[in-house]
């Protein structure tokens, strides 16, 4: 069972995303998956420590699963399904964020086409956004192979896992972000 210093832990963690929009439960879900032992955990496991009921598990997990933060796994033998932080989920999530960056840029790119006759100070505040993201989408694609050449020197759990799938984009996985769209 968790201490108490554990699920403190685990409300600060909930608490951050929850800051980001996320749901308590959610957030509390990735808390306790960053510190439980096993590192897999089934829903009912997640249901008693987090003290949540299963039905809030299975929506909690259902809304981390898909960024690829936290998989699914099952055990040979066994018909329960287990939840745990994917080696690379942290990664997979931020780049999936970085993808959204170009989808922006481009729709307020849109926008500044909608108001090129537009007043200057009507403009002025989607210019800000526009350059902003502008500045992200070309600085993205090398912070990120900078960050992957480090986790691959710290040789720990994920490092690597991306650059199997690297050839297919520029910044990682579920991410659209590449140089020549700057």
């Amino acid at each position: 069972m968790a201490t108490e210093a554990e699920l403190e832990f685990v409300d600060d963690v909930a608490v951050f995303f929850a800051r980001e929009g996320m749901p308590l439960i959610p957030g509390r879900v990735i808390g306790w998956l960053l510190i439980s032992d096993p590192p897999e955990q089934s829903a009912a496991q997640l249901s008693d420590v987090l003290a949540a009921s299963r039905s809030s598990i299975s929506s909690a997990t259902r809304l981390l699963t898909p960024s690829g933060l936290v998989e699914g796994v099952r055990r040979r033998g066994e018909r329960q399904e287990y939840f745990r932080i994917a080696a690379d989920g942290w990664s997979r999530m931020l780049a999936a964020r970085y993808a959204k960056t170009a989808a922006f840029r481009q729709i307020t790119e849109n926008g500044l086409r909608v108001l090129a006759g537009g007043s200057p100070t009507r403009r002025e505040r989607l210019e800000n956004v526009h350059e902003l993201y502008r500045f992200l989408e070309g600085e993205l694609p090398a912070l990120w192979r900078r960050w992957e050449t480090h986790r691959a020197r710290l040789g720990g759990p994920g490092a690597g896992a991306d650059s199997e799938r690297g050839s297919e984009q520029e910044i990682g996985p579920a991410a659209g972000l590449r140089e020549e769209d700057s």
